[in-house]
């Protein structure tokens, strides 16, 4: 059995160190995302997303559009786990695997070996299942020798091939994936959309956030608009992207 169930999911997002009100209005000022929600005058946070209820099942493919801030990447973090709701329900069934947030459960001291332990098991595999996967990893990287060097000496392409290498390594039920994964040069590109490619087919549940019309149109058969953390229009792919272009357009 495979599904997200999300019912009325509030998720805030606390600005720290806005202490001084020039501050604090040039961040209402330059707000571009979610609501900004203070209290007792001087906290701040943004909500992120606003009583957002959704339900996907087996062969769903779902894109996510909207401006930057809308909510697109909360509510990828909300599904895998990462960020925990302040108010309603979620629940998952079946395996995840995350393709974004790469820095996430990584070490800059230690060695590319190790890295691939440690993200491993921040995604749920056993010892066992990442040893067994390791040489795989380190040829879809093409780190090389850099496997044996601590995660510090990588450059930031370099740092992100590598947790998409391991990511990709899994096996998935539901494959998140954000589209700017930054994830190296042109060539390694390639091979990462080919082996995402690949994952998609043999994922149960697919949720994609991109701003590019023709990805979300390759690989999602369903489209969830989003605006200020709120759902705007749910619905086939090619009539939710038309109707996001002409607001865009319109400025609505």
């Amino acid at each position: 059995m495979v599904g997200i169930t999300i019912e009325n999911v509030v998720v805030d997002i606390p600005i720290y160190g806005t202490g001084s009100r020039s501050l604090r209005n040039s961040i209402l000022s330059a707000a571009t995302g979610g609501a900004i929600k203070v209290s007792d005058g001087h906290k701040l946070s943004v909500r992120a997303l606003d009583g957002l209820t959704l339900s996907l099942k087996q062969g769903d493919r779902l894109g996510l559009v909207g401006h930057n801030g809308a909510g697109k990447s909360t509510l990828l973090r909300v599904m895998a786990g990462i960020y925990e709701p302040m108010g309603g329900h979620v629940r998952i069934e079946g395996r995840i695997a995350p393709i974004f947030d790469l820095g996430f459960g990584m070490e800059p001291h230690s060695n590319g070996w190790d890295n691939m332990l440690l993200r491993g098991i921040s995604l749920g595999l056993s010892l066992n299942q990442i040893r067994e996967r390791m040489d795989e990893i380190a040829a879809v990287s093409e780190l090389g020798e850099f496997l044996d060097m601590p995660l510090r000496t990588y450059s930031s392409g370099m740092a992100a091939r590598l947790a998409f290498a391991i990511s990709t390594s899994i096996t998935a039920d539901i494959l998140l994936i954000d589209e700017g994964i930054g994830a190296g040069d042109a060539a390694f590109l390639e091979k990462a959309r080919q082996r995402t490619d690949k994952l998609i087919q043999n994922a149960g549940i697919l949720v994609f956030a991109s701003h590019s019309d023709a990805l979300v149109q390759q690989w999602c058969k369903q489209a969830l608009w989003l605006e200020h953390g709120k759902p705007r229009m749910l619905g086939e792919v090619g009539e939710v992207l038309d109707a996001y272009r002409t607001a865009i357009a319109s400025g609505a």
